[in-house]
């Protein structure tokens, strides 16, 4: 033994500092001493060294050292089950599991802890059952790690707990931590207080942390500062995760100043280059405007970036839309410095991949999911896919992967049913809302904008106000802006202007310029002037910078043939110094992004494509189509009718259109993403343009996905179909 004189004991002693201590070199080479010595094999070493490489995060080390262990026991099969479950691999944890000729208490809670941390619900929750049935003894762990199984389920984190308070197991500090934290996540805000401030003082810094969290969670970041400022009154310590939780709060209320001062206190106490407090700096400084430079900044300044700090990055460049590319080459970055992606990375890849409306980079990301083995929360990831593959108008590849998810949960659904709603297609919106009734999926907030948007685009005027209705009498959600806003665009759409006025006179909160805005666009579907002026200066005196209410209220009047009106709106912008946002529309082909503004003749194949259009005109004359040169407003009415025509025929959409069909295969779908909303000139064009090619081609302006299908009568006569609005034309 290198002419040491090694003793059992003293080799038992080094062994078990390294690993308090995570020493991986000491511990490699006090293994190679033990294979190589006199020392007869030995399951309490062998132990040691699997507990070693566990807790260093080397599974396949780990593994071998189980592998080798001369007769595994319990303890021996409890640390290799807790390195699979640490790495998101319960599957595996569960067939070990299987094998222990007697498994204990830790053996459960290892095993259940590791479904519940991947959100894998249904096999956590039968071990637990399975161990109440078997009048095994549970302990606090246990009732944590099922309450953490529940996740979103109220009803069944409700029943734990009275199980819990029944058994004793509410004196258990991490029972209380757990609900604190789950109550405040389905939004319980009440409930998570209650049993925080019944707890006394057995709370320990995990208890103030949840708590801390949860006021943020709610947007009660005041409160959550003056709980961490009582935390330094009373000496408790504090920790990263302390700090982190307290980042939080900031992030809430929007307040970079304060964020900023935090920051430096946090440069003061050496905090700042923390992983985990690195990863609340980067979420703070990505959610208020202007920030991701401060977000790259402390990025730099951690030496040792985790995978936790690389999917925070990701997600800051995801949220900003700016900045989607960067959210991509991130992704790259984090993958060349050795880290494997796990659901959280996809998540907020995916995410990206959506901003950028490119379908060639989202089954590139989908390909790359399937093949990384991820069975944590495998469901947020086809959440994701399937709000990408709906934003990028491939609503057959999205339900397909929805119905062959093998579980469904609220985001699932929530998914589908905006992706029909933002399609159009209502109906089958619909009827997946009533599918989550009857599963007993309470919808949320967001289920909501989307059912009463998906009723407002097919008419349904009565069916939007019952479920208007539903929202707070049968599931206790209070409406908000947002659902107030669906509710006008339902009426105006019906042409009920004078109920959409009042609705938005009377309700509750502050409609906020989105509000405005949705009944100006009403009032220039059904030519009301008088409301349309009221609505627009509303939308001015809250967003007076913002084009749009100019723009929207000048075409109301060159619609009415008003020109004096129209040029003095024109003035009041030039006064004001606002300009229209110009339009330019973007079409993915062969993985190349090919942008065009109106009237573009810059593009390569230009002559091409005014050459396609112009065939293309002659087509949709000959079935029905005249231009509604009333789209043709940027010019005055001065200008000769063949001119406005000439310009409305080159506008960016039509342009990116004809690109995508003549560079493109026979029958393969069209995508193209505008910055703006499409005019009603080219909705109608592309709808007669999709007829006579027989191609199927979704245009996605701004928020809303205009889908056009062709359709061919009995008779073969041309008829066409605008979802979002369920009219045949």
């Amino acid at each position: 033994m290198n002419q040491i004189s090694w003793t059992l004991q003293s080799f038992r002693q080094i062994l078990k500092t390294c690993i308090a201590e995570r020493d991986l070199l000491t511990g490699k080479s006090l293994q190679t001493l033990y294979i190589k010595s006199l020392i007869p094999p030995s399951t309490y070493l062998s132990n040691h060294f699997i507990l070693l490489y566990s807790k260093c995060g080397r599974l396949a080390a780990t593994r071998k050292a189980f592998d080798a262990t001369p007769h595994p026991n319990v303890f021996s099969f409890n640390a290799i089950i807790s390195a699979y479950a640490k790495e998101s691999q319960p599957h595996i944890a569960h067939h070990l599991f299987d094998q222990i000729p007697q498994p204990d208490l830790v053996s459960y809670n290892t095993l259940i802890s590791a479904y519940a941390d991947g959100g894998d619900t249904v096999p956590a929750l039968n071990l637990f059952m399975g161990m109440r049935e078997m009048g095994l003894d549970m302990d606090g762990f246990t009732f944590s790690a099922a309450i953490t199984a529940s996740c979103d389920d109220t009803a069944l984190i409700s029943q734990l707990h009275s199980l819990a308070v029944s058994g004793g197991f509410d004196f258990y500090v991490s029972v209380n931590n757990t609900l604190v934290t789950y109550y405040s996540k389905n939004g319980y805000l009440a409930a998570a207080k209650c049993i925080f401030y019944q707890m006394g003082e057995v709370k320990d810094e995990v208890s103030w942390n949840s708590m801390i969290v949860a006021y943020g969670q709610h947007r009660e970041g005041s409160k959550a500062l003056a709980l961490y400022q009582e935390m330094v009154r009373k000496e408790l310590k504090v920790d990263m995760f302390t700090l982190a939780s307290v980042l939080t709060a900031f992030t809430c209320m929007e307040d970079l100043s304060g964020g900023h001062q935090f920051h430096a206190h946090l440069i003061k106490t050496g905090f700042h280059q923390n992983p985990h407090v690195g990863s609340g700096l980067i979420d703070l400084y990505s959610k208020c405007q202007g920030g991701m430079s401060d977000c790259k900044k402390v990025f730099q300044e951690i030496f040792e970036p985790d995978l936790v700090l690389w999917n925070t990055m990701v997600s800051g460049y995801s949220q900003n839309e700016e900045f989607s590319e960067e959210a991509l080459d991130c992704f790259r970055q984090m993958q060349r410095a050795g880290h494997r992606p796990d659901d959280c990375s996809f998540v907020c890849l995916i995410s990206a991949c959506s901003n950028l409306s490119s379908p060639s980079q989202g089954t590139q990301i989908h390909s790359l999911a399937l093949k990384s083995y991820i069975p944590a929360n495998r469901i947020s990831v086809n959440n994701a896919l399937i709000a990408m593959y709906a934003k990028c108008g491939n609503l057959i590849d999205a339900r397909r992967l929805f119905d062959r998810m093998p579980e469904h949960n609220t985001v699932s659904l929530n998914s589908m049913i905006a992706g029909y709603a933002q399609h159009g297609i209502g109906m089958e919106s619909l009827l997946l809302f009533e599918l989550m009734l009857e599963k007993d999926i309470a919808p949320t907030s967001i289920t909501f904008i989307s059912v009463l948007s998906a009723c407002a685009h097919t008419g349904k005027v009565e069916e939007g106000q019952k479920y208007f209705s539903m929202m707070n009498e049968k599931f206790g959600i209070e409406p908000k802006a947002e659902h107030y806003s669906c509710m006008i665009d339902l009426l105006g759409r019906a042409g009920k202007l004078a109920e959409a006025n009042g609705l938005i006179e009377t309700m509750p909160c502050n409609p906020g310029s989105i509000g405005w805005a949705t009944l100006l666009s009403a009032c220039r579907t059904h030519g009301n002037i008088e409301l349309a002026e009221k609505a627009a200066n509303r939308c001015l005196q809250l967003e007076p910078s913002n084009a749009a209410p100019y723009v929207m209220l000048a075409n109301i009047y060159a619609t009415a043939g008003r020109w004096e009106e129209v040029a003095t709106v024109r003035k009041l912008m030039r006064h004001n110094g606002v300009k229209k946002k110009p339009g330019c529309s973007w079409i993915e082909v062969n993985r190349r992004v090919h942008v065009f503004v109106a009237e573009d003749s810059s593009h390569p194949l230009i002559k091409e494509i005014c050459e396609f259009l112009e065939e293309m005109s002659k087509k949709m004359r000959r079935a029905g189509y005249m231009p509604d040169l009333r789209w043709a407003l940027h010019r005055d009415d001065g200008t000769r009718e063949g001119e406005k025509e000439v310009s409305l025929g080159h506008h960016s959409e039509k342009l990116a259109v004809a690109f995508g069909l003549i560079s493109t295969k026979e029958g393969e779908p069209i995508l193209v993403v505008k910055n703006l909303r499409i005019c009603g000139d080219c909705h109608n064009a592309i709808k007669f343009i999709s007829a006579i090619t027989g191609r199927e081609i979704t245009i996605t302006p701004a928020l809303l996905l205009f889908h056009f299908k062709y359709l061919i009568t009995a008779f073969g006569v041309p008829r066409f179909t605008r979802t979002t609005d369920n009219q045949l034309v």
